[in-house]
């Protein structure tokens, strides 16, 4: 469960340094934010793997979860948006397949081949992006974002979930993160960002939050 004491732990790990991040400044180097159009910013969507496997059992991609890695927080999507609505399925003079090699550059945060290639179609199509910069954006979009330590099973309130990421990262705005569920699991974060990157405010994305007192959140295995 996480409660204010666990909130305070992270807190205090944040502000001694470098707990609160899974990315380093090398793994930043040699990309720049891609050029993107025709939306005002964007959702990034991270799954929290286990829910997504409990909650759809036999039906689950067993690339997913049957492949004997354990998987936490994985990137579901970056989603172009409007400040009201969002665009999807957009006309593109772009390929609808995404090739294996480019599958490559971007399973290890998007978890399968299936997934790659149904964000593309529906979402990387509405940013004026090629499939390469998409995926950049996607990566760019991931490494902006640190998670917190402390979110790895059990009962979770879901605005101290919200809580413990504005902690982990400055800047990060109330308005600007939503944790979503069913009607039982913690099913993802979703965290408004600027076309540059930058932590965006989303009052329409903020108010779909979570509304159940407690999630679960599966420990991943």
């Amino acid at each position: 469960m996480v409660n204010r004491n666990t909130v305070a732990g992270i807190i205090a790990l944040c502000l001694i340094g470098s707990a609160c991040s899974d990315s380093s400044p090398e793994q930043k180097a040699g990309l720049a934010t891609p050029e993107a159009s025709g939306f005002d910013f964007y959702v990034l969507a991270l799954s929290w793997s286990p829910s997504y496997c409990a909650a759809e059992g036999p039906k689950a991609n067993p690339r997913q979860c049957s492949s004997g890695k354990p998987r936490g927080f994985v990137v579901h999507g970056l989603w172009p948006q409007f400040e009201k609505g969002y665009p999807e399925f957009c006309k593109s003079d772009q390929p609808e397949r995404v090739p294996w090699q480019t599958v490559n550059t971007i399973i290890d945060l998007i978890p399968t081949a299936g997934l790659i290639g149904h964000q593309w179609r529906k979402h990387g199509t509405c940013t004026g992006l090629d499939q390469t910069g998409y995926f950049d954006a996607v990566r760019l979009a991931r490494e902006a974002v640190r998670i917190p330590p402390g979110l790895s099973g059990g009962l979770i309130n879901p605005l101290e979930a919200e809580q413990a990421f504005m902690k982990a990262n400055r800047g990060m705005p109330a308005d600007g993160i939503a944790v979503t569920c069913d009607k039982r699991y913690l099913r993802e974060v979703r965290i408004c960002l600027s076309k540059d990157m930058e932590f965006h405010s989303c009052p329409e994305v903020d108010r779909r939050m979570c509304r159940l007192p407690k999630a679960a959140m599966p420990a991943a295995r």
